[in-house]
This record gives C-alpha cells, structure tokens and sequence, in this order.
C-alpha cells in the first residue's frame, strides 16, 4: 500500500493561516477574511483526515499483529479478524478523501458557462444533431436546476442548427462540462437518404468559463464594432432595426456576433461576454498546454481537431475515445441523462492527476466497459 504524499507543505499552509487569522486587523477586510477562513477550515479539515488515516493505518497494523500471534489470546485474535475489514476500507476512503484534497482546484470550475455548437461535416445531418445535442445539454442543465440564456443562434432549412452560442448559468457548471469541449461524431442513417446508408457527421462543442471584465482586460482600441440589420424570417421588427452587432478582437482575431435581440446595446453586451470567454479559455489553454507536455494523454483539452466522442445510432452506442467508455443507452443520454459519461470524465482526470501528485500510474477506465471501439 503507497503511502499518501508529504503533509508537511500543508500543515505549514495551515499555520501560516491560522497566524493571519490571529492577527487584531483580520476582519478589517471582510471579504479576504471569508477567503482565508474558507481556506483555513479546508485546510485544517485535509490535515485532520490525514491524521485520521495514519491511525488507521496504525490500527490495522495492531490488527493484523494480533491475528498472527499465535500464543495471542483467542478473543483478541477473533475481534481483530471481525474489525480488520472495516478498518482496511476506511483506511481506503480516507486515503482517496486526502489525496482529492491535496489537488488544487481548478480556478474556473465554480463559474458559469458559455457553451458553443456548430455544425461541422455532413451538411444538413450535422446541423440537425447540433440541434439534438443543444437539446440534449438542454436537458441535462434543467435536470441539474441550472438555467440557459441563448446568447447567438443561426438554424439551418431543415430545422437544425449550423450554430448556437448560450450561457449555462448554476452551480459548478464549468466542473460538469467542461470535458465536452471537442469533434463529437454521430453516425447514423439519416432521414433524407433512400438507400439506408449510414452516414458520418460531426459537430464541434466549445465549452468556455464565463469571464468577467476583472479576469481579461479588453481595450476599446483594440475592437473594431460592426452594426448591421438583424437577418431572419422576416416579420415584426426583424429588419427595421440596425441591432445586430458584430465584434472584432485585433489582436486574437476573435471574430464574435449577436442578433438574439432586438436591442443593439443588449446585443453587444452579449458579444462582449462571449468575447471575453473565448479570451479566458484561449489564456487557460495556454497555462494546461505548458502542464500537459507532462502528461501522457490530454482528456478535456478541448482541442477542436481532437474527436472526442462518437454516438452510433444502429448499434444504440456512445463511445468516448478519451477514455474508452462505452455505453449502450443512447436514447437515455439524448435525453440529457450523461451523467455517467461526465463522471467517467471526471474519474479519469482525476486519476491522471492522482499520478502526477504521486507518481503512480493508474489503469483509469480504457477496457472496463468493452474497451474503445473505435468507428472508423
């Protein structure tokens, strides 16, 4: 059994804490000291169970020395036997307890999210499942209580979607979808073909932490704003109005637009949020690239050329190719019911991880469900 990582880095964090907190002029900043004292009791509460697994750990060494004393006392020996199971699954829940919180938290996984889906190759079938995965994150954010804010959309003739841009906002959004960011592939025989042939088609998800104006500074100089009328179906104030507004970030060359409303002011301040996501992420993808040069694979990169996830309609397959999860329920995970597929995800990263803080490779999940079929 490895032994957990050195607590001493955290004890020392803690004390350093702990002296803060003992300071007379603490609570003069009300909104630092909630910080510190949030970081303060997650801190103590990591030390506390790590103590709490090193008597453990003690204790099913008395355990198991009882047991094979032989001269031992007959009683000793049958309780140590009854109590050793318990003791050894403590000892491995509280070792899985201290190593998750001996991982930094990820900065942005409290925020909110703006979530974009285009259509990519396969023409009017890849716009139509980008309107069935926009339905599917759809259901998954209203079972979970979260509420969605259309940002930008453009349908497609046959009632798809070559592209829908929206604001996810709730609890730990970020933490949940943020491995959705990809190719996803559908294969399936689509609705126009006579002659039952199955197709391929792809979509591409971009998942971004929402931004606020602190976390990326934007200067007016360098943003050239376009104002044109609001295309559509025509119809009451749809083309009366100059609303649609169209943002040009010159240094990144981000190229973001909006026509949801019929209010230009509004219009750009939704532009500018999406802006300043698509900026956050490009700054974030900057600092995982550096730590992932360390890593042997890349789940949630992100990275568009990167097919992440195929869903085989013939065979009622979805399967993950990060992670070499397989599922056979595509109807239930259309529905919004992905919650095995995010906490697969989640397991895996924080596997991957695990074997960066300690240095042990874990086997993670390729192979444990009917390994990674792959649909070429």
């Amino acid at each position: 059994m490895e032994k957990l990582p050195d607590i001493f880095p955290f004890q020392r964090r803690l004390d350093e804490l702990d002296a803060q907190m003992a300071d007379p002029s603490f609570y003069n900043n009300p909104r630092k000291a909630a910080e510190v004292s949030r970081e303060q009791q997650k801190t103590q509460q990591l030390v506390n169970d790590y103590h709490a697994h090193e008597k453990t750990v003690r204790e099913i060494a008395e355990a198991q020395a009882l047991i094979k004393d032989q001269a031992g006392d007959p009683d000793l020996k049958e309780l140590a036997e009854m109590e050793l199971p318990d003791l050894q699954k403590r000892r491995d829940e509280l070792k899985e307890i201290v190593l998750r919180g001996m991982i930094p938290p990820e900065p942005s996984d409290s925020r909110n999210t703006v979530m974009e889906i285009r259509a990519g190759t396969g023409g009017d079938e890849a716009s139509l499942f980008a309107a069935e995965l926009f339905r599917m994150y759809t259901r998954y954010s209203e079972g979970r209580g979260w509420k969605i804010q259309p940002m930008s959309s453009s349908a497609s003739e046959r009632g798809g979607i070559k592209e829908v841009i929206f604001l996810i906002t709730g609890q730990d959004v970020y933490k949940q979808l943020k491995f959705e960011s990809g190719v996803q592939r559908v294969q399936r025989v689509p609705t126009t073909e006579a002659n039952g042939r199955i197709h391929t088609s792809t979509v591409t998800v971009a998942v971004l932490p929402e931004a606020e104006e602190v976390d990326v500074q934007i200067d007016p100089q360098d943003l050239d704003i376009m104002v044109c009328r609001a295309s559509g179906p025509g119809g009451q104030g749809v083309n009366t109005t100059d609303s649609a507004v169209q943002i040009f970030h010159k240094p990144s060359g981000l190229m973001v637009q909006c026509a949801d409303e019929r209010s230009q002011l509004k219009n750009k301040a939704k532009a500018m949020t999406v802006l300043r996501s698509r900026l956050l992420k490009l700054k974030e993808d900057e600092e995982h690239a550096k730590y992932a040069a360390h890593r042997k694979s890349q789940i949630g990169s992100g990275g568009r050329s990167e097919r992440i996830r195929t869903y085989n309609f013939p065979q009622n397959r979805l399967t993950d190719h990060r992670i070499g999860l397989t599922l056979y329920s595509l109807p239930q995970v259309m529905e919004g019911r992905i919650d095995e597929v995010v906490e697969s995800l989640q397991r895996a990263d924080f596997e991957e991880k695990l074997a960066a803080l300690t240095g042990v490779e874990f086997a993670g999940f390729a192979g444990k469900r009917g390994g990674t079929e792959d649909d070429e």
